[in-house]
């Protein structure tokens, strides 16, 4: 299984965010959960005059730094976002330069946006129009302005759609590829968008590339194995092109045997969790159900995983402790596309191993220990991690990672010193290099892209536009950018398709000699492992993947433009009708999956009339397995609660620090501690998902080998979260849920 939970890629980089005017904050609390992002966004207001907008359904930490905070309903920023294009059309606010040149299909966005009027909003989101004016007006004004977000928005049945539409607004104003702009995700940990890159994904192999033959062919080759033998690991041939499992839905391949048929007639029957808090997906009482069912159970972790202590299985299950980062080292990925070196400090303690060595082992006890070094091109004399980076380097080309060799990260890390954190340019032995190289880097004298997109830089600079990626033309309209807006320098001053040895003699004005088009017959940029494509494009000045046109319309998507959907467990019933769940769809990811049939179930607002706001909380991290385990850490919140406002508890009978039960949609129930908060409205309870150990009313700490119990518990909130995954990535609904809480 893998996850999918669809962040995007940041287009600029943390301390970019102290060159913006505005900067708008929806689907994240960078406060409580990003405390580093925070501070180059404090000084962004504090320095730079920056007008701070959050856009939450609760008045986080956040939003007390804000000039504007609007509150809206969970599941509504899609609404809000068409009420603020609405007024940056309606005034005249966008970039039409930008727009004519840049983007294709901004028409379908202006005339979907239409209906939603300041007053519609209003009723929709529950935010005043006057707030929504402010902030529309605040932010279009601004030049430049950065959109910031996070699981606030990828986790709904609508999550894409959310990202999307923010994208397209900053398109609307101009504000992707300029230096205080972009579309800016803040991943979780240090290593999320590392993980990503290297295709910990359910739909894609490493560097995001497909599942085709093609795909395949180009890794077996990148691996050193023959393609045959790789195909002969799938049980069938056409189950290495599916699709895989998801991190959120293989408990449903588990559970029900209808999604047998989507897994080429075999149940799952074994899982190896390494590295991940699967207790973080919604229904977790569910995967407390599959984690009993399965045959074998393997966990990979420093700290025992909340997982292994929920399952009440009895046997074949197997806790192997990995080593922490102080004792590994190699690359990790920051939020910012950057690279950074980890050294090691400390032999691993005990019987600690790092991951490699017990993937290692893995392999050489299921027999193909060989083929699985052998990118690496060494056989067993390679050095880890040095030459694991290299062939990365090597092989990742969709996504620009050719410069990133092991020796160039290692000299930016030991001379970190010499980087400007607001521009990430170097100096003296990094002079001209920016930190991290963030990607892409097109070769090992590129400095790296640090906002991606720019067209205002040379390529040769980190100067690109927006990728070729569905063809060149739609329905008779052109999909390249217009005369005049390709990077500085360019050959071609307007738009052009991705790099061919087809098109490379044109595109670039060289002629090939006969030796380089033998070994360039059939490649593209992704494939050519000669380097040549790269070369030549650099040297015309053109970035590799081509310069189009940013799409708003996605045709290949349920929806090809972002819609407001009502959440599949609405607190506003009367909108379903108007603002439905799409169709239920069939082998997603491997699963039947509920839409539109979970959502006309029942009224569920009669029976769990409370909606959910849940979030992270600043003392603890994910599912808090790592921070719990300080005592320090623990002593600051070292307990789980529910934040309700005063009148709905007094409405349901609950004084300050009582005991209440909160019981969620889909059978799970919580006992947790009322916490009087006026952070939250009247409808709602904030859920702080950092909390495991105790298990609807029942103390887990017996389950702990013995040693490793936290010093703080609590119950999982996930065990109320409701039903609903992401129609195109199927990442988790945990943002939108109903409950139903009484007094214990």
């Amino acid at each position: 299984m893998a996850n999918t939970w669809g962040y995007g890629a940041m287009t600029n980089h943390l301390g970019d965010m102290q060159n913006s005017k505005a900067i708008i904050i929806m689907g994240s609390n960078p406060a409580s959960n990003h405390p580093i992002a925070m501070q180059h966004i404090l000084k962004a207001k504090e320095q730079n005059g920056a007008k701070i907008i959050v856009v939450d359904p609760r008045f986080t930490k956040t939003a007390a730094k804000a000039d504007i905070y609007c509150r809206i309903r969970t599941g509504t920023d899609i609404a809000f976002l068409y009420g603020m294009i609405r007024l940056i059309r309606e005034n005249k606010w966008y970039d039409e330069s930008f727009i004519k040149d840049r983007v294709y299909g901004m028409d379908d966005i202006f005339k979907e946006c239409e209906e939603y009027t300041p007053e519609h909003v209003e009723d929709i989101t529950g935010c005043s129009k006057e707030l929504l004016i402010q902030a529309a007006t605040v932010f279009a004004e601004a030049d430049p302005g950065s959109l910031i977000w996070n699981q606030g928005w990828t986790q709904h049945t609508v999550g894409s759609s959310n990202t999307r539409l923010g994208s397209i607004m900053q398109l609307t104003l101009g504000n992707l590829g300029k230096p205080g702009g972009g579309c800016n995700i803040l991943r979780g940990h240090d290593n999320v968008q590392g993980s990503t890159d290297m295709g910990c994904l359910a739909d894609t192999l490493p560097g995001y590339y497909g599942l085709a033959d093609g795909s395949w062919k180009y890794f077996a080759k990148q691996w050193k194995v023959d393609f045959d033998w790789l195909k002969a690991r799938f049980k069938t041939p056409e189950m290495m092109q599916k699709t895989g499992n998801s991190l959120s839905l293989w408990i449903h391949s588990v559970l029900e045997e209808s999604n047998t048929k989507h897994n080429a007639d075999v149940p799952l029957k074994a899982l190896i969790c390494i590295g991940n808090g699967i207790s973080t997906v919604t229904q977790t009482h569910k995967t407390k159900e599959a984690l009993d069912k399965l045959e074998l159970v393997v966990f990979i972790d420093p700290y025992v995983n909340d997982a292994a202590v929920i399952t009440t299985r009895n046997d074949n299950m197997f806790l192997l402790p990995a080593a922490s980062q102080v004792e590994t080292s190699g690359t990790v990925v920051n939020t910012s596309r950057s690279a950074q070196w980890r050294t090691k400090v400390v032999e691993p303690l005990y019987e600690a191993r790092a991951d490699h060595e017990i993937l290692f082992d893995f392999a050489k006890r299921m027999g193909f220990y060989n083929e699985f070094v052998a990118g690496m091109g060494k056989g067993d004399k390679f050095t880890w991690p040095e030459d694991a980076t290299d062939e990365i380097a090597r092989a990742l080309k969709t996504i620009g990672m050719q410069g990133r060799t092991a020796e160039r990260i290692k000299r930016h890390t030991e001379n970190w010193h010499l980087f400007n954190s607001t521009s990430l340019k170097g100096r003296g032995v990094t002079e001209k290099e920016y930190y991290g190289l963030p990607w892409p880097c097109w070769s090992e004298s590129h400095p790296g892209s640090p906002v991606l997109y720019n067209i205002n830089l040379p390529v040769s600079q980190g100067g690109m536009g927006f990728r070729t990626r569905f063809g060149t033309e739609r329905n008779g309209v052109s999909l390249l950018s217009a005369e005049g807006s390709a990077p500085k320098g360019s050959r071609i001053k307007g738009g052009y398709d991705e790099i061919t040895a087809k098109n490379i003699e044109e595109l670039a004005g060289i002629t090939l000699s006969e030796d380089e088009k033998k070994l360039l017959d059939g490649k593209n940029w992704k494939n050519d492992d000669s380097g040549l494509l790269v070369k030549y494009a650099l040297a015309a000045g053109l970035a590799p993947y081509g310069n189009a046109r940013a799409r708003t319309n996605v045709w290949e998507f349920v929806d090809p433009i972002p819609k407001h959907r009502e959440p599949l467990h609405s607190f506003r019933p009367d909108l379903i009708a108007k603002y439905p769940a799409i169709k239920d769809k069939v082998n997603f990811f491997r699963v039947d999956v509920r839409y539109e049939s979970e959502q006309n179930a029942q009224d569920w607002t009669k029976d769990y009339p409370i909606n959910i706001v849940s979030g992270r909380i600043v003392e603890h991290m994910g599912t808090g397995t790592e921070t719990r385990a300080s005592k320090y850490l623990a002593e600051l919140s070292g307990e789980m609660y529910g934040e309700l406002h005063p009148t709905l508890a007094g409405k349901l009978g609950l004084k300050d620090d009582e005991m209440m039960w909160v019981y969620g949609t889909g059978g799970g129930k919580i006992k947790i501690k009322c916490k009087y908060s006026l952070r939250v409205d009247e409808y709602s309870v904030f859920l702080p998902q950092n909390f495991s150990g105790i298990w609807s009313g029942e103390h887990l700490g017996h389950r702990y080998p013995a040693g490793t119990q936290p010093y703080g518990f609590g119950e999982n909130s996930n065990q109320v979260t409701s039903y609903g995954y992401d129609q195109q990535t199927s990442c988790p609904e945990t943002k939108c849920s109903l409950v139903r809480i009484e007094r214990a």
